[in-house]
């Protein structure tokens, strides 16, 4: 593994592209006064060096008709490479299922499911849920409101680390580094 080097100006960049992934390169200067082929060359460097994982557009889960959200707890029936290769692969195959976390605790799965209404949430769980290979039960908690979704990651941790780091090394307000482009 090796380390990537962010500086603020990086971190400036990774903030504001986080809360607006349409910006022009010349706006996102403009937020750390660069100008707009530095900004194209520091986001080259950082989706090469996998910082920056892809761009998206965010859709309104309600506006799109799926009113529910619901979280399932799983407990396997077996636990092995096989079976847990099995869950995970059929998981992954569902388009409800947002995300699929394999989890410590009293599971060994947490998925985050969206649905439609109840009416089809419930049939997704009896047909094909509960069905997925090695399921010995589930546990759900149906959403009733949203309180707080962000996508915008926290990156103060990288300008102020309590512990050293071996992904990532910030390299301050260091002028004239060869990350300064």
């Amino acid at each position: 593994m090796h380390t990537i080097t962010l500086d603020r100006y990086d971190l400036a960049l990774l903030d504001a592209l986080q809360r607006d992934g349409t910006a022009t390169n010349a706006a996102l200067g403009e937020t750390g006064h660069l100008s707009a082929s530095q900004i194209c060359r520091r986001l080259q460097r950082l989706a090469d060096t996998g910082i920056i994982a892809g761009h998206a557009a965010l859709l309104d889960q309600a506006a799109i008709g799926l009113g529910v959200t619901a979280f399932a707890s799983v407990v396997l029936e077996q636990h092995g490479q096989v079976q847990s290769d099995a869950f995970e692969n059929a998981a992954s195959a569902m388009p409800e299922v947002m995300e699929c976390f394999s989890v410590s605790g009293d599971a060994d799965y947490l998925l985050r499911i969206v649905a439609p209404d109840l009416q089809a949430f419930s049939e997704l769980m009896m047909k094909r849920v509960l069905r997925l290979p090695g399921v010995a039960h589930i546990k759900t908690n149906i959403a009733l409101q949203r309180v707080k979704q962000t996508h915008v990651l926290p990156l103060d941790h990288i300008a102020q680390p309590s512990r050293p780091r071996q992904q990532n090394r910030y390299a301050g307000d260091q002028e004239g580094s060869s990350n300064s482009s």
